[in-house]
């Protein structure tokens, strides 16, 4: 079988000259992503675990990283939601195949606040703030009819008004303490760089077999 790197110019990850901070790191390259057009450089699995141990994870989209983490919204009644609230522990990914690279984040989660969720939302656009009124994330629902239903009660309501953010809708900041850093090789000896973060806050990094 074609290895699909033989083709791809070596790029490597070199512990001794990456940035000490992997947020630093982590900005650079989401903004090659941007600058290479990819479609939803933004996109993440988030991974969480309910009650039972069992697994669970989706897709939802990055909507700011700094140095206290990164964040995403959602419905706080859906059921990602429901296991966070039991366990705040959870993962993120970030897959950006055309460039071969790959970040994975563990951490703990908590809310953004209400401002922070109120501040979003309002840049939204509409068609989305009346979807978040609209949707009741992850409930059984007897057909579409009843979602475009719920959607044209929800325009009528606020026609020629602001839409409020729903109480139940906000953010999410996963805060994390583990960041691997994955990059492509030829001949699959690819590159793994781990920043773990101690108790005092300061990282340290390792490298990992591929």
């Amino acid at each position: 079988m074609t290895d699909p790197l033989h083709n791809i110019p070596e790029e490597s990850l070199d512990e001794a000259a990456i940035d000490h901070d992997p947020i630093d790191l982590f900005q650079r390259w989401f903004q090659d992503a941007l600058r290479a057009k990819l479609a939803l450089p933004e996109a993440m699995t988030l991974a969480t675990v309910n009650s039972e141990g069992r697994p669970a994870a989706r897709m939802v989209l990055l909507k700011q990283v700094d140095h206290e983490g990164f964040v995403f919204f959602t419905n706080y009644n859906s059921s990602k939601a429901a296991e966070l609230e039991t366990n705040n522990a959870a993962a993120l990914v970030f897959h950006w195949a055309s460039m071969e690279r790959q970040v994975r984040v563990e951490g703990h989660v908590v809310k953004t606040s209400d401002a922070e969720s109120t501040a979003y939302f309002q840049t939204r656009p509409r068609e989305s703030q009346i979807g978040a009124w609209a949707s009741p994330q992850s409930e059984i629902i007897e057909s579409r009819a009843v979602l475009e239903q719920r959607k044209t009660e929800v325009e009528q309501e606020y026609q020629g008004k602001q839409i409020d953010r729903p109480p139940y809708w906000g953010g999410y900041r996963l805060v994390p303490d583990r960041i691997e850093f994955w990059k492509g090789r030829i001949g699959r000896l690819h590159d793994r760089i781990v920043y773990s973060r101690a108790v005092d806050g300061a990282w340290t990094t390792q490298r990992l077999a591929p």
